[in-house]
This record gives structure tokens, C-alpha cells and sequence, in this order.
């Protein structure tokens, strides 16, 4: 395996480092108390990932099996547990657990175990943001037409 292709063709380099503080806002926040801080948008990696942490508040919430034709997405344990389905079995993940999922890899994610903080990383950096807020917004009034438009536009597949 080598390095891919150059996406850098500059000389001398350039100032153009992109940061999140510590005390930065959730750009999200969810009716059942659920956090997303944008760490990183697919707008400000050029495409290549967005990273997102994801802080669960305590009830119970997440998604079921589903899979992305576009997209990869991985998943790191930060605090507390963090239930992960591999497409065979939902496993406990503990603080310190990596679990990535190929696009067409059969997943899902939820704290059946209380508050909890994880890293979302998806490749390449689809444009996560407008699905994670309009969730937050509420997606009840959807008849199902709507609701599998919206999934469809963004890379859900439900199993």
C-alpha cells in the first residue's frame, strides 16, 4: 500500500489549521437532553471526513440497523457505554473502543446503559449536519413518504 495522490500541491505550505476549544457550545442539541458538538465538517476537511462527538444524555436512544451507501462511519468510545451492533450481535463498548463500519456495513448505535460520549467519524465528509438537525427538529409530523425521502437523501438505509 502507498500514499494516495498529493491534494496538497503547494510549495511552502499555508496557514490554514481549523480548531474546536473544549468549552465550545453543542451545535445540536435533542428534545431527550442528547449533545452534537461539529468538530469537524466535510465543508472544512475538504470532503475527506467529518468528526463529530456525540454525547448521549442518559434515557435510552440511538439508531437501529441501518447501513450508508456513500459513507464510512466509525465509532470511539469516549466515556460511559456505548452498545454497538456489527451487523451480527449489539456489543457494550467501553471508553477506549474503536469500531469502524465500511459503507454497506450493517450497524447501529445506543446507550442502553445511561449517559454517554463518543466520537462519530464519517469518510468521506458527507454533509452530516442538516440529518442531525433536522432529527433534533422533529421528524414526527413525517407521513412515511417524507420520512423515507429524508433517509434516502440522507444515506439511511433502515434493515
Amino acid at each position: 500500500m502507498s500514499y494516495p495522490p498529493p491534494i496538497y500541491h503547494g510549495s511552502s505550505g499555508e496557514v490554514s489549521a481549523h480548531g474546536v476549544r473544549a468549552g465550545t457550545e453543542p451545535a445540536v442539541v435533542y428534545p431527550n437532553g442528547n449533545k452534537v458538538f461539529y468538530l469537524a465538517q466535510g465543508s472544512e476537511t475538504t470532503g475527506t471526513f467529518g468528526l463529530y462527538r456525540w454525547e448521549f444524555a442518559g434515557p435510552e436512544s440511538g439508531p437501529g440497523a441501518h447501513f450508508h451507501r456513500t459513507i464510512t462511519e466509525s465509532f470511539y468510545v469516549l466515556e460511559g457505554t456505548v452498545t454497538i451492533f456489527d451487523g451480527t450481535r449489539w456489543a457494550a463498548c467501553a471508553a477506549g473502543d474503536f469500531v469502524h463500519v465500511p459503507a454497506g456495513g450493517i450497524h447501529g448505535f445506543r446507550n442502553a446503559d445511561g449517559p454517554a460520549k463518543m466520537l462519530l467519524h464519517f469518510a468521506p465528509g458527507a454533509p452530516r449536519e442538516a440529518y442531525f438537525e433536522q432529527l433534533a427538529e422533529g421528524i414526527a409530523d413525517f407521513d412515511e413518504d417524507a420520512y423515507d425521502r429524508f433517509m434516502q437523501e440522507h444515506d439511511n438505509t433502515w434493515v
